[in-house]
């Protein structure tokens, strides 16, 4: 799929190491030791090449979604249609929305 604009891509890492650190350990990096917090460098940087692909493609797919309705804008809607397919991903982004919907009500 080719970009809506192509832009220059900036290389190095994109998302904090302790974040991808912390998210590798959640879902069982055992690589990390008790001495070094970190996990291995080339797996941070793995997860940070695939993360930033996924999110551009991601938001490409939904810019893609919103010219075919005709639309300059991106709206919510685009990002339901790009991840339709993937369900668990889908429940994820519609429970965020709903539980930020219900943090606004309760703040009135």
């Amino acid at each position: 799929m080719t970009e809506p604009r192509a832009r220059v891509r900036n290389k190095g890492q994109v998302f904090s190491t302790s974040d991808l650190s912390d998210f590798l350990y959640a879902f069982g990096d055992h690589t990390r030791t008790p001495a070094s917090q970190t996990s291995l460098p080339t797996t941070i940087s793995a997860l940070d090449e695939i993360l930033t692909d996924f999110v551009i493609e991601t938001c490409h797919a939904a810019a893609l979604s919103a010219s075919y309705s005709r639309r300059q804008k991106i709206k919510v809607d685009d990002f339901k249609w790009v991840l339709r397919k993937d369900e668990r991903m889908l429940g994820r982004v519609l429970e965020q929305m709903w539980k930020e919907r219900y943090m606004k009500e309760k703040r009135k």
